[in-house]
């Protein structure tokens, strides 16, 4: 198995260092900018700590790096990875603006090294069976799609870690920080999105973040077929994320697990796998299924399959939320899909 190191040791960093450890990888180094994070972390975990991932790179130059900073540090340092010879997997979004996702695309494409982004909810069962049907053709033409995300976040959580509140370090709030993975799955469940309608506000976190915590999005995608999602971080709980596909034979409903209800009166139940890491429940399971294909891909001559330039789609739609939504005070940025007027 190949050598790892984790560059940020906070929060998401429980899942990484508990993948690379179950998959059997070496943990060689860890690094954070918070001197005494690093060294505490590096102290349990019996390897040494920086506080600089470029002298990391230097002086330990592993084998893959797993980046789990704050988003407006992704692309940073996944540059130096690609550029020292590192394999790189970073963790969503892509990057906290559209121009910096644009040169971690560029850096990618003909590297030497592999790069992929965590979008690992295309790995839970329910997702990637749905997956599966929708393109066996056997389901006939998707006639639409609807996604719901009602989680809850209170102004402890952003006051925990300041840069998630903020568009210069976030680059976004509910959208990019929740929602993301439930873009990527409409996106990558009915087809790349050629036009956005939607609007994003704050409604209730205002005295806390200057980015939003609610959202609606209208999306028509290249198949013909239109996809709505409605997301909130107001919600009392974190409930259960939820995307229905109705198709000509069957609906498929995934709340959790999957229900596949056919025409013809037969229904299908794809459970998801339970998770097991001492992190958040509802970070689920497959961070360690993406992290281990990724290794098992690293000599295959194919960029790896969650690439940035995959990652950039789901990147690009937010975005066009975000520029729709005028009163949301976000920085103006180029986006390349089509939106409709608001």
């Amino acid at each position: 198995m190949p050598t790892a190191a984790v560059i940020g040791c906070g929060d998401i960093s429980i899942v990484h260092l508990e993948a690379i450890s179950s998959l059997g990888a070496d943990l060689v180094a860890v690094a954070d900018t918070d001197p005494e994070l690093a060294r505490a972390t590096g102290a349990r975990l019996g390897v040494p700590a920086y506080t600089d991932h470029r002298q990391l790179l230097a002086e330990i130059r592993p084998d893959v790096l797993h980046v789990c900073t704050p988003h407006d540090q992704h692309v940073s340092v996944a540059l130096d990875a690609i550029e020292a010879g590192v394999h790189v997997i970073t963790e969503k979004p892509l990057a906290h603006t559209i121009a910096e996702g644009e040169r971690l695309v560029a850096a990618a494409e003909g590297a030497p090294v592999k790069v992929a982004v965590c979008l690992q909810n295309r790995y839970n069962a329910p997702n990637a069976r749905m997956k599966e049907l929708l393109d066996s053709g056997e389901l006939g033409a998707v006639q639409g799609a609807s996604a719901g995300v009602y989680w809850h976040r209170n102004a402890a959580y952003y006051e925990a870690k300041p840069w998630r509140a903020t568009w210069a370090r976030s680059g976004g709030g509910l959208l990019i920080n929740q929602a993301i993975h439930t873009v990527d799955l409409l996106q990558w469940l009915l087809g790349d999105v050629e036009q956005v309608r939607g609007h994003a506000a704050t409604h209730v976190l205002g005295d806390a973040i200057e980015v939003e915590d609610t959202a609606e999005l209208i999306l028509d995608h290249s198949g013909g077929a239109r996809s709505v999602m409605f997301a909130t971080n107001a919600h009392s709980v974190n409930a259960p994320v939820f995307v229905e596909v109705l198709t000509e034979r069957a609906t498929l409903t995934m709340r959790g697990d999957l229900r596949v209800q056919y025409t013809d009166g037969r229904t299908e139940h794809v459970a998801e796998r339970i998770a097991t890491s001492s992190g958040r429940a509802y970070w689920g399971i497959s961070h360690e299924l993406l992290i281990g294909d990724f290794y098992d891909k690293l000599e295959d001559p194919e960029p790896f399959w969650i690439s940035p330039a995959e990652a950039a789609k789901s990147l690009a739609i937010l975005k066009s939320i975000y520029a729709q939504s005028p009163d949301l005070g976000a920085p103006a940025e180029a986006v390349a899909l089509p939106v409709g007027a608001h």
